[in-house]
């Protein structure tokens, strides 16, 4: 399984993390794991539900969660932003 390395930025909680995501799972498998790593790593600072949603950091754009992670472009270094 290859993984890549991007940087999540959590504005709720004011703070970020490196974490390693999946390129060949859905992107709805990786907003669950991120959500559950950040809510862990916070403290409850972020508490994520099923309205959480993972997007391109630069543009806004929410990524679409049915799709696979490879697909949408993501790679070492992108910056995500979960809201």
């Amino acid at each position: 399984m290859s993984k890549v390395l991007v940087e999540v930025v959590v504005p709720a909680a004011d703070t970020k993390f490196d974490i390693y995501v999946p390129l060949d799972v859905r992107m709805s498998e990786v907003k669950s794991l991120i959500t559950g790593i950040v809510s862990d790593l916070t403290e409850g600072k972020f508490v994520g539900d099923e309205n959480s949603v993972l997007c391109d950091f630069e543009t806004g754009i929410i990524f679409n969660i049915n799709m696979i992670v490879f697909d949408l472009g993501i790679k070492n270094g992108s910056k995500l932003m979960l809201i």
